[in-house]
């Protein structure tokens, strides 16, 4: 029987990334059916909102959605169709793992670690305007509360767990942000002696972007707000080797979306150039998450030892810091369907250089039931 899944294109790069994403899915022989609903600046055009409510009641009634990035203007325009999905469908775990998959030029080539964000509150709450007629002064309010706190941190650890790993940091503000920061720094405490079998530690926003450039190595799962967060998870993606190879997940109570970290690159759209394997991780993470762990372990491999091999990647794995040797860039759509060839010849018996790389990042597949 076929899975049914939302799939939302996207904008700018999306519809290429998403295809190759469907090319490899095809690849694993797990029978998935796809809902495509549009969503983004396309639909401002057709439907007069970059959030129809059919893509919002396609999610509710499938579950599961696999999702393309989708432009947030800066500044003025609408305001971000992200965070609006998450709210409205209380998306409330942003998951972003770090693995460093880049290849030889790695900076960092232990990074492994999972970021673990606040995603339906904090200063994205959307509580903002002016504070005076003249539009000289503009007030923005972070909204932190001890529920959506709690549901957070729990979620950390009890990934931490289920992943077999070893600590939870927790980062906020508190010292500053004393109503705020301070919420979350009680909500960690109390809830981290709950959990005496993971070891716990705090670090200050601005200390916490040093210890990761000093030494990535040490951390683990971080959980945060949803600013802080949103600022870690594109750090640690570019610690492991770019946004490129940076797919995220977002989790609810029995909803779960996937999408890359990256945006929607529109100076690169119909170029046929960029990098898919943020989205293809997207797509190993979505099969983890409804059991498909075979599978999504062969989709991992297979991009892996595509990345490995440095004969078919995209420009940005091509370049003199990725490889010591000259590889010609190749497109997108070559690179899906060479990781598409591997995935049904992938060895899962030859274990990978380092373990932890392996770990899923998904949730136990009951929370679909």
């Amino acid at each position: 029987m076929s899975r049914l899944v939302t799939l939302i294109p996207g904008d700018g790069i999306g519809p290429e990334v998403t295809q190759a994403a469907r090319l490899v899915a095809d690849a694993t022989g797990v029978p998935l059916e796809w809902e495509v609903v549009e969503a983004g600046e396309r639909t401002i055009r057709t439907q007069g909102t970059p959030l129809p409510e059919t893509v919002l009641e396609s999610i509710r009634r499938t579950r599961l959605a696999l999702k393309g990035p989708i432009t947030t203007p800066i500044g003025g325009g609408f305001r971000s169709v992200n965070v609006a999905l998450r709210q409205q469908l209380d998306l409330y775990a942003s998951v972003r793992p770090a693995r460093a998959i880049a290849g030889e030029g790695t900076r960092y080539p232990d990074v492994d670690l999972i970021v673990v964000r606040e995603a339906t509150e904090g200063l994205y709450s959307g509580v903002e305007h002016w504070v005076d007629r003249d539009h000289t002064a503009a007030e923005s309010v972070a909204v932190v509360t001890r529920k959506a706190s709690d549901r957070i941190i729990r979620f950390a650890f009890e990934l931490a767990r289920r992943e077999h790993r070893r600590k939870v940091t927790a980062v906020h503000k508190a010292n500053i942000m004393k109503t705020t920061g301070g919420l979350f720094q009680t909500a960690f405490r109390e809830i981290a002696r709950q959990y005496p079998d993971i070891a716990s530690e705090e670090r200050l926003i601005d200390n916490m972007c040093m210890q990761l450039a000093k030494k990535p190595e040490e951390y683990d799962v971080i959980v945060t707000t949803n600013l802080f967060g949103d600022i870690l998870s594109d750090l640690c993606a570019g610690l492991a080797g770019g946004l490129g190879i940076a797919p995220g997940a977002l989790y609810g109570e029995n909803i779960a979306v996937f999408e890359p970290v990256h945006g929607s690159a529109p100076k690169y759209a119909g170029l046929d150039k960029a990098d898919p394997v943020a989205e293809i991780l997207c797509l190993e993470l979505l099969l983890r998450y409804i059991g498909e762990t075979e599978a999504a372990d062969r989709v991992f491999r297979a991009v892996y030892e595509t990345i490995l091999e440095k004969k078919v990647v995209t420009y940005d794995l091509a370049l003199p810091g990725y490889t010591q040797r000259p590889v010609p860039p190749s497109s997108c759509s070559a690179m899906a369907k060479e990781i598409a060839r591997k995935v049904p010849l992938v060895d899962l018996t030859r274990p990978l250089p380092k373990r932890r790389v392996e770990a899923s990042t998904a949730i136990d597949s009951h929370l679909m039931e």
